[in-house]
């Protein structure tokens, strides 16, 4: 096997809670959710009572009654992630954020200079215990995708390095969910076909996973189940596609709270585009239905933009087509993109006679654009939490 393990995967753990844990001594060891109406994010005493991302309030507490609820401080998380990221740039320069928690770092230079990948991803763990105080856990091993699977499994606060010698014996014998792209979808798939096992996926063949899943989903888990992932850490890498979304419980909602909520989503979506000077062409809208089970829909525009009215109008589009099944199977979850993203900018001026229904998400922007995003709220969005707007890394 050529090549070293000399990628690491570095994941704090139950990030959100860890900080408030972290913060208040009292919630130390005990089990935390952030966010009330939907959770947010659970510390692992919660997740061992089966709380999970996503949940309604309600169910999460009856499942954790014991647990303390607290609202989400998304300056804290900010300020807590800088810090992380600064000790992850300390520690080499190719750092590939992944999200405001996680991050692929190639350390395949350093041995001379600071040791082998292993003494490097535990100085890395004590560092970031000791200088910002929050539990991370790292995976290390020849290719990010192996790097990602050992750091999920040496969770929480763990540290575990796969050697080239061992990859496949490691591998194998984990869940098929644990490959990436492996949802329940998915992973409901194989096992109709009695395939539990990354190793039974391994040795199908890549013609009978093409039959079963279709070409690029079976070429993508066949070279996964071998470990083949060339994939280099990237540095820099600009995103391609931007989005936000909104975790909406168990209580229902009318279509119209949902075009309100799709609004909302919308404009900070739309925002983020223009603040990074990008334009994107694919609108897609998001889904999960009560039963966890996701769907996603798109639409590619003729021509990239980030102007507000008309990715809302695509994203209300999508959500007509889609409220059929909405209404059958209720939803949990909704979220928007804007993916096949590019260079460009939107100038926005203000209307001096602004048409009403042609105009009014121009003049919108305008005074967004001038006065903050909190200057101007739509009518449509009075009265409807559209929940909190989650830290993101820089574009």
């Amino acid at each position: 096997m050529l090549g070293e393990a000399t990628i690491l995967h570095a994941d704090l753990d139950a990030f959100y809670a860890s900080v408030e844990q972290r913060d208040d001594p009292r919630l130390r060891g005990r089990a935390v959710i952030v966010g009330g109406g939907v959770v947010l994010a659970a510390s692992y005493q919660a997740k061992a009572r089966g709380v999970r991302s996503g949940m309604g309030g309600g169910q999460a507490r009856r499942l954790c009654p014991e647990a303390v609820v607290v609202p989400p401080r998304m300056a804290a998380y900010n300020a807590a992630s800088r810090a992380v990221f600064e000790i992850f740039r300390q520690t080499t320069p190719l750092v590939e954020g992944l999200s405001i928690d996680e991050a692929f770092l190639d350390v395949g230079g350093l041995r001379r200079l600071v040791g082998p990948p292993a003494d490097i991803a535990a100085e890395l763990r004590q560092a970031i215990r000791h200088q910002v105080g929050l539990p991370i856990t790292v995976g290390v091993a020849r290719t990010k995708f192996l790097a990602k699977v050992a750091s999920g499994v040496a969770k929480p606060d763990g540290l575990l390095v796969v050697p080239p010698a061992g990859e496949l014996a490691f591998l194998h014998p984990l869940p098929v969910e644990r490959l990436w792209g492996v949802g329940p979808v998915t992973a409901g798939k194989l096992r109709q076909h009695r395939i539990r096992t990354v190793g039974e996926v391994a040795r199908l063949g890549e013609a009978t996973l093409v039959s079963l899943l279709g070409g690029g989903a079976g070429r993508h888990l066949h070279a996964l189940a071998h470990n083949h992932d060339p994939r280099p850490v990237q540095m820099g890498r600009r995103r391609g596609s931007m989005g936000a979304q909104h975790a909406l419980g168990r209580s229902g909602q009318s279509s119209a709270e949902l075009e309100a909520i799709l609004a909302g989503l919308v404009d900070r979506v739309t925002r983020r585009l223009r603040s990074a000077a990008r334009t994107g062409r694919t609108i897609t809208l998001r889904l999960r239905f009560a039963d966890y089970t996701r769907a996603t829909r798109s639409r590619t525009l003729a021509k990239a933009t980030a102007d507000t009215g008309t990715v809302l109008g695509a994203a209300r589009a999508l959500l007509r087509t889609a409220q059929p099944e909405i209404e059958r199977r209720g939803v949990t979850l909704i979220g928007v993109a804007v993916g096949n993203l590019g260079d460009g900018h939107v100038q926005l001026t203000l209307p001096w006679h602004p048409d009403p229904s042609a105009d009014l998400d121009a003049a919108v922007d305008a005074v967004r654009e001038r006065f903050g995003s909190t200057a101007l709220t739509r009518a449509v969005l009075l009265g409807h939490d559209t929940g909190p707007e989650m830290p993101l890394l820089p574009d």
